[in-house]
């Protein structure tokens, strides 16, 4: 395999990935197997229609392998021939109201967790703020002018599901403004056993009593917690 060339669709330098076999002569079918980006909705939400129309895409005008999702965010469409770039293109855009992701020495598609809608731990809107930065800059999207790729990603909370700081360049992630709230009598119940650790995987196995000091306490790394045996206390500013 080789990668490389100019290739893409009218009007824009990026969301698709030459790839050519080195063998054409020796395998025709796959002389061109080109990858094309997809810009996934924020949040990565479907209906049962779209993804059938974008399957119907693939499969009529490509080899049928897509990838839910690339590294990137993107849906990815694995493989097609340079002459059905620019009729993918034109029922993504005109028929399934789809834009193209990013590729190449751009902004690559940001790509958020599904934030609000649905996670209880969400600290601001991901979907929004993903929504917006990808219309605010399609020009840098779609038509290449940095030296290298550059991505954006929003995380809802620390947890970092979409993996901001490991896979982007500027991270987005939401935390809690104000003094962390407890309900010191869950606690006392969870420190008891009453309520079972780690939402009760451990159950049945004689790990011994959940010892709150050393399986919490002792491992904060900013040494901002304490237990008193009655109460866990929290330094806020650290």
């Amino acid at each position: 395999w080789k990668h490389g060339g100019i290739v893409g669709v009218f009007g824009y330098g990026g969301g698709v990935i030459g790839r050519y076999c080195d063998q054409p002569e020796m395998f025709p079918a796959v002389a061109h197997f080109h990858t094309i980006r997809i810009n996934q909705p924020s949040g990565k939400y479907y209906t049962t229609e779209y993804l059938e129309q974008l399957a119907d895409l693939c499969e009529g005008r490509g080899s049928g392998i897509t990838n839910m999702h690339g590294s990137t965010g993107d849906i990815v469409f694995l493989g097609s021939h340079t002459p059905q770039l620019e009729e993918i293109f034109w029922e993504l855009t005109h028929n399934i109201n789809q834009d193209l992701g990013g590729s190449g020495g751009n902004l690559r598609t940001p790509s958020a967790c599904l934030g609000m809608s649905r996670c209880e731990y969400a600290c601001i809107d991901t979907q929004a703020i993903c929504h917006y930065m990808t219309n605010e800059y399609q020009d840098e999207l779609h038509r290449p002018a940095f030296p290298y790729k550059f991505k954006f990603k929003f995380d809802g909370c620390p947890n970092c599901c979409v993996a901001s700081i490991a896979r982007s360049d500027l991270s987005f992630i939401g935390t809690w403004k104000d003094d962390i709230r407890m309900d010191q009598e869950a606690v006392k119940a969870y420190v008891g056993g009453e309520l079972k650790s780690n939402g009760g995987a451990h159950a049945g196995r004689d790990w011994g009593p959940f010892d709150i000091q050393k399986e919490v306490v002792d491992l904060c790394p900013g040494e901002c917690m304490a237990w008193d045996g009655s109460k866990l206390a929290i330094d806020n500013s650290n």
